[in-house]
């Protein structure tokens, strides 16, 4: 859809299309052209001083192709798309509320349980849809379950494999979930698990984390997974202070349980971007070290939030539940859903493996898929 008219205004310092409006130097940081960006990758070739301050619009020219800018006092004429200039404007109303989402997201609860996001791994290996279908759906509920995988050591790193690299940490590139003699850690052993996010102690936090099922006959053990996001709404909704103190204070979390290494943050339990997007949740009791950050008058009702957070994740009606078969395995979006597992007990065997990953390279593949199916469907 084009635009339909422009108005060069506030003396030349910034242009409206159809009643959206664009600063001068909004537009000329962001010029197309081969001698602002690389042709081949887009980066910027110059720097924003290298651009005068002085820059204002001198004339702009519709086109059914887009809008021609000319910038004095460089004389400088570039051309932006439509599609481009709609992608990217940002003259939009202010005042989101603490919390919001973006619209490719969207929170769950146990009602999931009847269409968990599933995928094929010899169909993801192929990649296109069927791959794309299942990043897509990390993407909007931060988690999604793979079945067919090979049931062999080693075998979530081809998981991995379908969308980026391998985050090592002290535990490896990959960890073993099975009991242990002697745990360095209490997912080595085979008590249940309250819902959590794993490695609150790291900064940065490992944004995803691959469980993958090599044996599962012991009695028991069933994986969980909870929307925190769903979680921190709900909190919002019947305690907005409480919501307030749990973005607004860091908690601190810790781990020293092996030799040579000790990991300590201070974040909040629920994260906002500085416009108050909701974009993490760090929440493991087991890792959680003494909060030091909330002043005495508040630290009262701080813990009161703090409960009311954790009964509402405690809370059946927010998990999905599922009983992993060999060769399968489910992905989780660490920064946002927690998992957990049911006790189990000592009769047959429970062998998972676990791995960590980023965002980044995932979201990255998933944005070459979407925008070779956009290409193809032209």
């Amino acid at each position: 859809m084009s635009y339909s008219s422009v108005e060069i205004i506030d003396g030349g310092q910034a242009l409206s299309l159809d009643g959206t409006r664009f600063h001068a130097l909004w537009l000329r940081d962001n010029a197309l052209d081969p001698e602002t960006r690389s042709p081949g990758n887009g980066q910027r070739l110059i720097t924003l001083t290298d651009i005068p301050g002085s820059t204002i619009v001198s004339e702009a020219v519709l086109s059914d192709n887009g809008l021609e800018v000319t910038f004095l006092p460089e004389d400088k004429t570039v051309s932006f798309p439509h599609d481009w200039l709609k992608q990217h404007a940002y003259d939009k109303p202010v005042g989101k509320p603490a919390g919001w989402l973006p619209t490719d997201i969207e929170t769950w609860d146990a009602g999931l349980n009847m269409s968990v996001p599933t995928a094929d791994f010899g169909e993801a290996k192929q990649g296109g849809e069927v791959l794309g279908g299942w990043l897509s759906a990390v993407r909007r509920y931060g988690f999604a379950k793979m079945r067919g995988g090979p049931v062999e050591s080693g075998a979530l790193l081809e998981v991995a494999d379908l969308f980026g690299y391998i985050r090592e940490t002290n535990y490896g590139k990959w960890f073993e979930v099975r009991t242990e003699v002697n745990p360095t850690n209490l997912a080595y052993t085979g008590l249940g698990l309250q819902a959590h996010t794993d490695n609150p102690y790291r900064d940065p936090v490992p944004t995803l984390q691959i469980l993958y099922c090599l044996e599962n006959s012991a009695e028991g053990g069933d994986s969980q997974v909870v929307d925190a996001f769903k979680a921190a709404e709900k909190l919002r909704a019947v305690n907005p202070d409480g919501f307030r103190l749990l973005s607004s204070y860091c908690a601190r979390f810790e781990y020293a349980g092996a030799e040579g290494t000790h990991l300590l943050t201070r974040k909040p339990m629920i994260e906002l971007a500085p416009d108050g997007e909701l974009i993490g949740i760090r929440f493991n009791n087991r890792s959680a070290a003494a909060i030091t950050d909330v002043p005495y008058e508040e630290m009262s009702a701080y813990y009161a939030a703090y409960r009311q957070f954790a009964e509402i994740i405690d809370d059946p009606s927010m998990a999905v539940s599922f009983k992993l078969s060999p060769g399968e395995c489910f992905i989780v979006d660490n920064t946002r859903v927690l998992h957990a597992r049911k006790g189990y007990s000592g009769e047959g065997s429970r062998w998972l493996q676990g791995c960590y990953a980023d965002k980044d390279s995932l979201y990255s593949t998933l944005s070459v898929i979407e925008s070779q199916q956009k290409v193809a469907a032209q």
